[in-house]
């Protein structure tokens, strides 16, 4: 049972990874490189959008890291287990005090309502993004190492 759960755990925080990874490195390229305001449109939908699915995520990989660390507290690499957590806790309070903030701002913008500053709070967002997706990729890291 506990083979089941660290490796479902390291799936989802992968996932998870992987959608912010895109997002960072795929989507907003690809959103900043369209003409005139698609690109702020684009992240407002975007917005929207992963901010219903990424909190559930974010507080889904949590509960099973821990899950995790107490099922297996006698197990080799639980250590690992839980600084991974502590990592995704560290996400978790980014995403709250530094991201969701901006992000809820972006999500209501319109070509007619947007503040004029809307492209610094945008990459404002996208440097916290830098950091929570290193940590999060640092927490992954954790986890797969906990495997072996």
């Amino acid at each position: 049972m506990l083979n089941a759960l660290e490796v479902f755990t390291t799936v989802v925080v992968g996932v998870m990874v992987g959608v912010e990874f895109s997002v960072l490195f795929v989507i907003n390229p690809i959103l900043n490189a369209l003409p005139e305001d698609s690109g702020q449109l684009g992240h407002a939908h975007g917005g929207r959008m992963l901010g219903a699915v990424m909190p559930f995520w974010y507080i889904g990989s949590l509960v099973l890291s821990a899950a995790w660390a107490v099922a297996g507290r006698h197990h080799h690499g639980t250590g690992l287990v839980v600084t991974a957590g502590a990592l995704l806790i560290l996400s978790v309070i980014m995403s709250l005090l530094l991201l969701v903030p901006i992000n809820n701002r972006n999500k209501a913008w319109t070509p007619e309502n947007r503040p004029e500053d809307w492209k610094e709070q945008l990459n404002r967002w996208l440097r916290f993004h830098y950091v929570r997706v290193a940590v999060i990729i640092a927490a992954f890291t954790l986890l797969v190492a906990a495997l072996t």
